[in-house]
Parts: structure tokens; C-alpha cells; sequence
């Protein structure tokens, strides 16, 4: 009837490639997707969840190091230049993986995506 309500459970229709893709927007749908079943037994989706935990403790690693840096006389005008680049480049590189985990490919970041490949395999 009209007032029935039909209530999907969580993730119906995602597709591995979008929840891969989506793991790229924060840190929070990653962890999500490691938690909940099905993702979390698809080695695509923890593959790209657990790539894009660790790309953001890089990023925040980067941005703890500039800020250091920012405090040191002489250098801190240097991190005016830099900061702004660096998150550019950071920002860049997650479009690029969300795109590829769209697109159904397993792009794989230098030494962060071997961490990521042997915890998806486990």
C-alpha cells in the first residue's frame, strides 16, 4: 500500500567499484566498509578502504610536518609557499584513486599500497 515503507539495508545497491571509490572521501567510510558486511569481506573494497586510512595518516603526517617546519625562523615562510602545493597534490592524488577504485582498477600508491594489499589479503 501507499503508507508501507520499504526499508533498504545499508549498502543495497552499492556496487564494490562505488564503495571503493567512496572510501576515498574521508576516513569514516572507510572505516565503515571495513566494519560492514558484505564490504568488509571484499578484498576490492578493503583493499581501497585500508589504502585510503593510510594516504590520510600520510596526509596528516604532512601537514604535522609543516607545521613544525612553520615554527622554525627563516623556514616558516617557506610552508606559505608550500602548504597551499602540498594539499593540492595530496587533494590530486585522492581524485586520481577515487576515480581508478571507480573505474574498478586496483591503483596502488608506493609502499602504502603494499601496506594496504597485505591488509586487504588478510
Amino acid at each position: 500500500g501507499q503508507g508501507t515503507s520499504m526499508v533498504a539495508p545499508v549498502g543495497a545497491g552499492l556496487t564494490d567499484n562505488v564503495a571503493g571509490a567512496l572510501a576515498y572521501l574521508t576516513v569514516i567510510p572507510a572505516i565503515i566498509f571495513l566494519v560492514i558486511a558484505p564490504f568488509n569481506k571484499k578484498r576490492f573494497v578493503r583493499f581501497h578502504a585500508f589504502q585510503s586510512i593510510f594516504f590520510f595518516a600520510v596526509w596528516i603526517a604532512a601537514d604535522v610536518c609543516l607545521a613544525i617546519i612553520g615554527h622554525i625562523p627563516f623556514l616558516g615562510w617557506a610552508t606559505l609557499f608550500l602548504w597551499p602545493l602540498v594539499s593540492l597534490v595530496l587533494f590530486l592524488i585522492l581524485l586520481v584513486l577515487a576515480l581508478k577504485a571507480y573505474q574498478g582498477q586496483v591503483f596502488k600508491l608506493p609502499v602504502i599500497g603494499d601496506l594496504a594489499e597485505q591488509q586487504a589479503g588478510a
